[in-house]
Formats: C-alpha cells, structure tokens, sequence
C-alpha cells in the first residue's frame, strides 16, 4: 500500500506522458506559466461552484416582482438583461417556490443555509492549511475540488429528487464547505513553491482574477440553465469543478522537486540583487548542474519537511493584523457575493424591477471590477513597498463607494452598472491583495528561516479568520434585510471602516520605515549640494 501511495506522488502523470511525446524537458518558465495557468483554473472552479445558490435564490424564495425590460444597458448591452421566462417563477405574482424556502422565513433559511456552508469552510480552513503543509498538494487538491463537485451536485440532485427536508440541504451545504476549505491554502502555497517575492503583488494581483472569473462563470452558468429547473444551476458548475480535480491531478506540478527543479527559495538569498533573467540563468547554469533530478525530487512531494504549527505561525509579525482585517473585508465582499442577485432582483433600478436571470447575469460586472481592483491593489503595493498602506487605502476608499451606490445605484440603469464596478474595484482589491500576496509575503517570513512549509498554514489562518466574517456576512444579511436594505449598508459601511481601522499599526510602521529609508538620501542631496557650493568659496579664498 505505500508504494502504491507513493507512486501517486512526485511527477503528475500528465507530465510524465509529455515527457514521451516530446522527448525533452520543459524549462523552468514554462513549468511556472503552467502552474499559474492550473491554480487559476482550478480555483476559478472553486468559485463558480459557490455562486449557484445566490442565483437560485429569487426562485426558491420568489417575491412580487414586475416584468422587466431591462434594456440598452452600458456597456454589455442586451447580453446581461435578456429577458426570458423561468416557467411561472417571474410571473408577476407571488409563484410557490420550493419548501422549505418559501415560507414566512424563508430568506432566514436561506442565510443559514449560506452561514453553513461558510462556517464549515472556514473552520476546515485552519485544519486543511495544516495538512496542505504535510500532505501532497496534488493530492490533496484533487481530493477537495472532487469532493466540492459531488455534494455541488447532491445539492441541485433535490430537486429532481424532489426533497423538501431543510436538513438535507444543509448538510450539503456543510460538508461542501469543508471540502471547499481545501482550495485556497493550496494553491496559494503552489504558486508560492514557485515564485519568490519579485513582482509579487502584481503576479498575484494578476492571478487573483481567478475569483471573479469563477463568479462570472459560475453566474453565467447557472443563469443560462435556471429556465430547464434549479438542479441544473448546481449540476453544471459541480460537474466543472469534478472535471477540474481530474485536471490537477493530472497535470499540476505541486513543488519544483516533483519534476527535477530546485526551489526557488533554495536560491534566493543568492539572487536577491540580480534581476529575474538573470536569477533565471543562475537558477539553469548554477543549481540544476549540481542537482540530480532524483535528489531535487526527494524534498519534494515524497519528503515532508516539518510544517509549521498554527501558534508559530500565529507568531509571524503581521498575521494577526491582517486576519483581522480581512475577517471585515470578507464579511463586506461575501455578502455582495451572496446577495447582490437577490438585491437587484428584488429593487427597483430605473423605475423597473429586473429577472432573476437579468439579475444575475448583470451581478458579474461587480467581479469585473474587482479584476482590476485586485490588479491595481497588487501593482500599487509593489512600486510602494507597502501592502499595509495599500490595503488600507482600498478599504477607506470603498466606504464612499458603498454609500455611492446605494443612493444612486437606483436611479438608472446605466449609473448602477457604474457604481457597481466601480464598489467592486474597492472592496475587492484589498481582499485580493491580502489573500494571495501577503499571505505569501508572510507565508515566507525571514523568521521562518526558509521553511516554505508555513505557506498553506499561513494561508489558512489569514483566509480561514476571513472565511469567519464571510460567513456572518451573508447572514446577519439574511436577517437584516427583510427589515431594510439601508441597515445592510450600514453594516458593510462599518465593517469597510474597521477593517481599515485594524491594519492601522502596520500603515503607521510602514510609513515610519519608508520615512527612515528617505531620510539619508535627503540628507546626502543637501550634502552634496552644500559641497557643491563650497567650491567656489574655497577657489575665492585661493
């Protein structure tokens, strides 16, 4: 048995199958474009497999709504306000929904039903960013998006199976959110196997398109099927992120060790002042000569090197600060993740009421802009050196953001579009920056002394503390919101606020210490101006 086991680990059996039909080796870029192109997938899949239930929502806890034509929407035009009929669910009328959905407490259900599902994923956070650091990444990857599928599937299998018991679906909801709980610290801690810190911010940035590329698609997905009955809206983007597993496994290479490579962090104390080609050059010329593949291979996934426990981790400066943080930023982008569908269908933009599949679709614009909130969070903390600063900012900025589009995003169609995008620049963009460079930034702390195995723990602590205030998001929303909508602002107001208010101490380091790394140049310039105009005297004087 452990040989079979161990013949599951080191070099995916993809790769070993290129290998033949090339007969050659990739280099070591190409292996990272891979392992970049892979994590985003598969954690697009994670995401778009979370987004069927907010798009369900409006069907399984209908409301009186007014038929919508919705039209000439900038900039997408009709593609995100196609009107169609979902049988009687957009009638006019008050339609029967789904028990046990449809009654007086219905939305209630339906935030316990998301709290569930959350609590469950960001408790198996702290535990699977533990085991990420002591098991094998592939396998261990494979093993969450394979599991995410098939209660993904068992959730939308209620309907065709016509299961109105409320225990049911939470405990799909449930055991999803922990198989869910394995994706972020993994593939934070692969890409992190095989990036140093150059650029990292903007690499990340960049790569952390992936969550709103899987909240688009997930919405599209479930929209595009939500006519032929809501099982199908669970089934499709269940199925993806089964297929995906299959992928990973097949493909991913989890550590550089697994295919002959040295670790980036074996040779990054002696790269740290030469550009990215030339640590390239060295990495080839200086590290690969001296390293058989099989040795490289054996620190890889078939060694474990000593993970770091939780408290140690705990102790890295600058994790508690940001777990906080983020606790507050998560707790404001869930609830938009959650709910927005169920807002927009449910308030009247532009004198009109919109689809639940109007709704949905144009709910994906918000993801838009958080790409390039996330982006932009990445590229400004790199050229300042400051992700405290960054992050802060970000989230002070998405407080007039918020207040913006509450007041206004009503007025017309167009200026709702706007104001969304513009929400989802803000509110994403710290989110983004904390989780994946960071978390990775701390993940490889100095005083870790080069022990990468802290990366998915790290993770995990960061995220899983954020994956809290997800959870209370949705569902304090799921409550408030049947009193007023202004009260559910209020509360993503404040949280935008304290979140921010959290990271105060870091901004306030980071500013002293680019102030320090400031001074002496000044006071070299005046120096040498001073020096300079010396000179002159000193020929006088001659």
């Amino acid at each position: 048995m452990p040989g079979a086991f161990d013949a599951m680990l080191g070099t995916p059996p993809g790769i070993q199958l290129i290998r033949r039909l090339r007969g050659k080796e990739w280099n070591f870029n190409t292996y990272r474009y891979v392992v970049l192109l892979l994590t985003f997938i598969a954690y697009a899949c994670y995401h778009a497999s979370r987004k069927p239930t907010s798009i369900v929502k409006s069907v399984l806890d209908p409301k009186p709504v007014a038929n919508d034509s919705f039209h000439n929407i900038w900039p997408i035009g009709n593609l995100f306000v196609k009107e169609t009929e979902l049988g009687d669910n957009h009638s006019g009328s008050r339609d029967k929904g789904w028990e046990p959905f449809n009654g007086k407490d219905g939305t209630v259900k339906l935030g316990e039903i998301d709290v569930a599902f959350l609590a469950c994923y960001s408790l198996g956070m702290y535990v699977a960013g533990h085991l990420g650091d002591s098991l094998d990444l592939r396998l261990f990857l494979t093993t969450g998006m394979v599991g995410s599928g098939i209660f993904v599937v068992l959730f939308g299998m209620g309907y065709f199976w016509d299961i109105h018991a409320f225990w049911f679906y939470l405990a799909m909801q449930m055991i999803a959110g922990l198989f869910q709980a394995t994706g972020w610290p993994s593939v934070v801690a692969v890409v992190g196997n095989w990036f140093g810190k150059r650029k990292r911010g903007l690499i990340m940035g960049v790569w952390n398109a992936h969550t709103s590329v899987g909240n688009i698609s997930g919405s599209l997905l479930a929209a595009c099927v939500l006519q032929y009955g809501w099982g199908w809206s669970y089934i499709l983007p269940g199925g993806l992120i089964f297929l995906g597993g299959i992928m990973v496994y097949m493909l991913l290479a989890a550590y550089p060790e697994d295919v002959g490579l040295p670790s980036p962090y074996s040779f990054d104390s002696h790269t740290a002042d030469v550009g990215t080609k030339d640590a390239e050059i060295f990495v080839h010329k200086e590290e690969l000569d001296s390293l058989e593949a099989g040795d490289a291979r054996r620190s890889g996934s078939l060694t474990r090197l000593n993970a770091v426990g939780l408290l140690q981790a705990c102790l890295i400066p600058g994790v508690i600060p940001f777990a906080l943080c983020l606790f507050f930023a998560k707790l404001v982008a869930y609830t938009f993740l959650f709910w927005l569908p169920f807002y927009l269908s449910h308030t009247r933009i532009g004198g009109e009421y919109m689809s639940v599949k109007s709704a949905g679709n144009l709910s994906t614009l918000f993801d838009v802009g958080g790409i390039v909130g996330g982006i932009l969070a990445g590229y400004i903390s790199d050229r300042l050196e400051a992700r405290a600063i960054t992050a802060a900012s970000f989230m002070y900025l998405s407080i007039p953001a918020l207040v913006l589009y509450r007041i206004y995003g009503g007025l017309s169609k167009s200026m709702n579009v706007m104001l969304m995008m513009l929400a989802g620049l803000f509110v994403n963009g710290p989110y983004a920056l904390i989780t994946t460079a960071v978390s990775a930034d701390l993940g490889t702390h100095p005083s870790l002394n080069g022990n990468s195995r802290a990366l998915a723990t790290v993770t995990a602590i960061i995220d899983g503390t954020g994956s809290v205030g997800a959870a209370l998001g949705p569902l304090l929303t799921g409550i408030i919101s049947t009193r007023s909508w202004d009260a559910v602002f209020v509360m993503l107001i404040i949280g935008a606020a304290v979140a921010g208010l959290l990271l105060s101490r870091l901004v306030f380091a980071e500013f002293i210490e680019k102030t320090a790394k400031q001074t002496p140049s000044v006071v070299q310039r005046q120096h040498d101006i001073a020096g300079s105009a010396s000179q002159p005297l000193l020929r006088d004087r001659r």
